[in-house]
């Protein structure tokens, strides 16, 4: 007898992409300087250590942690700004999940509402947490991707532990399993 070859089940695919549409980055129009002037910009006359030139709006689809289709924005350093492109399309074929991804000035440019938001932003023109030094996120070369689960911890040399943001402080410990821990097994990290 003929037995029809077994099929094989075919692999979930993400929806199609349109680029264009959906994941890109463009200069800074000046509605968008406008917007991010006072808040994550400073509204100076001192020369800046990053002008706006060096600035790109990026935008990018997401997956929320309901499993939702998202729209997700951010303002980075142009030099990284291809790569992001790159890695935030591979989290989204693999429907990694971001909860939310909102340009900082939605918390007032303040990082640790954002962060008490679990809010996954780059650019802002700030100091170390803690410091009088300049951050990598004020050179727009730094994201923090679900900040609540991946905070923010310094070892002091007094033996105390400083975590931000507050409430986060169960996720400090790294060795322990919970959801959207990013770690060096994890799909992010390796991108």
């Amino acid at each position: 007898t003929d037995t029809p070859a077994p099929t094989a089940t075919p692999e979930p695919t993400a929806p199609p992409l349109v680029e264009e549409e959906h994941f890109y980055y463009a200069p800074l129009t000046d509605a968008q300087k406008e917007y991010i002037t006072g808040c994550s910009y400073p509204d100076t006359t001192e020369k800046l250590a990053i002008s706006y030139d060096d600035l790109v709006y990026l935008n990018v689809l997401l997956y929320d942690f309901e499993g939702n289709l998202a729209e997700g924005e951010l303002i980075c350093n142009i030099y990284i700004a291809e790569d992001l492109k790159e890695i935030f399309y591979e989290l989204y074929l693999n429907k990694y999940p971001i909860e939310r991804m909102e340009l900082i000035e939605v918390y007032g440019g303040d990082d640790t509402k954002s962060m008490e938001a679990n809010n996954t932003s780059c650019f802002n023109y700030r100091v170390v947490d803690g410091s009088t030094s300049l951050s990598k996120h004020a050179y727009g070369v730094a994201i923090d991707i679900n900040p609540f689960y991946n905070p923010y911890v310094v070892f002091k040399s007094d033996g105390s532990v400083y975590i931000s943001p507050k409430g986060s402080e169960i996720y400090a410990d790294r060795s322990e399993e919970f959801p959207y821990k990013i770690d060096e097994e994890d799909l992010c990290y390796k991108l």
